[in-house]
């Protein structure tokens, strides 16, 4: 593919089918530096695995029961379009701005500073529950149950300062650290669903008679269509995150097919994990006692399945996970600002490369200390605003993502003919991708609107905070069209 000289936007290439990488203008970052293994590291560390677990299955068993793996496959099924799209997207477009790159191209200047506005605000959103769960993950690590909410504090501002300091250090050092992270709490997750499976099979479980069964895998056993959309709207955003490893792209080798085989890659090892934990907690404890202890799982089934000493390798895991997706959460921010300063959306300080490791410096600083600010003020305001700041995390995911997968399909309408294969994976799966994304995002805002733990004018907390998070990037976007209007002319 070219790129129009007038529009800027991608044209079809001139065989059917094949695809010719936009250059992409240098910003400074170091090419080859990250292999495929590492980037499929970063996507599925992202997506904060064991964390996840802990967090949302016993959510997902209480409304779904047994039917958690069926629920779980099916959340699948939104990400691998997305994922598909972002592939095409990524082939011809290898930016690490991701979204904001894509969506400029196919919707508009301003359609894009609000896709790039979407990424910035779902990682910033995130990050009081990473650094809150890593804070108490850390105190229960060496005995203490019930720290005091100034220490939790202290330990994550602690922990978002230390992994700040080493995305600072470049993507090398980031992915280094991410394989030890990931590798290890991969490890601990298969050993602890090993374990309970034998355990059942042996007879030892909290469930004895719950087998695994196929039935569990049977998305219509779950009774009615409102319960699988309640069930559904939980599960399909624990896979959120794999799209990292396409912010990595320009960094990566052979940026322009590398990252998409990357995120496909990183959502089959996610369902593959998440699916095994599933079933091997379901056919330990069953879905009763998964309820029960919903705001963690893992945690009080350490001991029963791995007994005690060994039950502090789930602490472990879950202190891994969030560690890693802080990380991760840093790393993504950065290279979309990078990108949006670039192309004269953001202060051209935030364009800004460490001259020795080739890394965007003031925009790493900056997220990592918006993170803190963002952690430390909610946590001083009150706890039932953080809570409702996580809950309205499914709103800014849902929406980036649609508009992405929206984008492949405006892009590539010339070449979706030329092909069944481009008829699918351009036109098909992209379009059911954004729709779906679409979708949850009517349902999240209507699910919202009357949940969480603070009310504002009778409208929910979580619905407030997460349209307000994304409206108030109409703000710094009218900023920007007075002080640098060149790139709202395209």
């Amino acid at each position: 593919m070219g790129v129009c000289p007038v529009t800027g936007l991608l044209q079809p290439a001139s065989e059917a089918g094949h695809l010719e990488s936009v250059p992409v203008d240098p910003k400074g970052l170091k090419r080859n530096a990250l292999t495929f293994a590492s980037n499929v590291v970063i996507g599925v560390a992202s997506a904060a695995p064991a964390y996840s677990i802990a967090s949302a299955l016993g959510t997902i068993a209480a409304i779904a029961a047994y039917s958690v793996p069926a629920v779980l496959l099916a959340a699948f099924v939104p990400m691998l379009c997305v994922a598909a799209a972002c592939y095409h997207l990524n082939r011809a477009d290898p930016d690490c701005g991701t979204t904001f790159a894509w969506v400029t191209r196919a919707m508009g200047p301003y359609a894009g500073w609000m896709g790039g506005w979407g990424v910035l605000v779902t990682n910033i959103l995130v990050m009081p529950s990473l650094a809150a769960i890593a804070g108490q993950y850390l105190f229960r690590l060496v005995g203490i149950a019930d720290p005091a909410s100034g220490l939790v504090t202290a330990a994550g501002v602690a922990w978002i300062a230390i992994m700040t300091g080493i995305c600072y250090r470049g993507v090398e050092a980031s992915a280094r650290t991410q394989r030890l992270l990931l590798i290890s709490q991969f490890a601990i997750l298969v050993l602890f669903a090993v374990v309970a499976l034998v355990k059942v099979y042996g007879g030892g479980g909290l469930a004895p008679a719950s087998r695994v069964s196929l039935q569990w895998f049977n998305p219509f056993a779950i009774g009615s269509m409102d319960t699988f959309t309640q069930a559904l709207l939980v599960a399909v955003f624990i896979y959120w995150g794999w799209d990292t490893g396409l912010s990595v792209n320009e960094e990566t080798e052979n940026p322009e097919t590398g990252p998409g085989l990357a995120a496909i890659t990183s959502n089959v090892l996610l369902v593959g994990i998440y699916v095994l934990m599933a079933v091997a907690t379901l056919a330990f404890a069953g879905p009763e006692v998964l309820a029960k202890t919903s705001s963690d799982v893992l945690a009080p089934l350490g001991l029963q399945v791995l007994g005690r000493g060994l039950d502090k390798l789930v602490i472990i895991a879950v202190l891994l996970s969030a560690s890693a997706c802080t990380l991760t959460s840093i790393l993504p921010n950065a290279r979309t600002a990078l990108s949006m300063a670039k192309q004269g959306a953001l202060p051209e300080r935030f364009g800004s490369v460490h001259p020795v490791f080739a890394n965007p410096d003031f925009g790493t600083l900056v997220m990592g200390a918006t993170s803190i600010a963002w952690f430390v003020g909610m946590t001083m305001l009150s706890q039932n605003l953080l809570d409702d700041s996580i809950l309205a995390l499914g709103l800014s995911i849902s929406f980036y993502y649609a508009l992405t997968a929206f984008s492949c399909v405006i892009l590539f309408r010339g070449q979706l003919m030329h092909s069944v294969s481009n008829f699918l994976t351009m036109g098909v799966m992209p379009v059911a991708g954004g729709l779906m994304m679409a979708a949850l995002f009517v349902q999240s805002c209507l699910s919202l609107s009357k949940s969480g733990a603070t009310q504002f004018f009778g409208v929910g907390g979580p619905l407030v905070l997460g349209v307000g998070a994304l409206l108030l990037g109409l703000l710094p976007m009218l900023a920007m069209r007075i002080r640098r209007p060149e790139f709202f002319r395209q």
